[in-house]
């Protein structure tokens, strides 16, 4: 069974830059399509980026478009989301999630859609500070 695992999280001041990764193991990543999601308490958890199985099909979400990009190394099992500009805004607890639905990489809705994945990591803390 594939299990997800996020790292990269911390604290960073206002417009600095971190890196998420998240590995997967078991069954060949490159099967997956790969998405980022943000949550903070008491709200439900936001689309923040997606990549498709070659990497070269991305999605964003505006209020990150710009600032944020998200690559995968299927080599190394591992999806990266790379966070430039931070702002306070940003403070949240970041999902990684997978999925093998063929669908999500020409619906922007499904690909966006939370409950489209049925695969997640255990989630990583990212706090920016003013």
């Amino acid at each position: 069974q594939v299990q997800l695992v996020e790292s990269g999280g911390g604290l960073v001041q206002a417009g600095g830059s971190l890196r998420l990764s998240c590995t997967a193991s078991g069954r060949t990543f490159s099967n997956y399509y790969m998405a980022w999601f943000r949550q903070t308490p008491g709200k439900e958890r936001e689309f923040v980026a997606a990549v498709n199985w070659s990497g070269d099909n991305t999605d964003y979400a505006g209020s990150v478009k710009g600032r944020f990009t998200v690559s995968r190394d299927n080599a190394k099992n591992t999806v990266y989301l790379q966070m430039n500009s931070l702002e306070p805004v940003d403070t949240a607890v970041y999902f990684c999630a997978a999925d093998l639905t063929s669908s999500l990489d020409y619906s922007a809705y499904r690909r966006r859609t939370p409950s489209s994945y049925y695969l997640w990591g255990q989630g990583t803390q990212v706090t920016v500070s003013t």
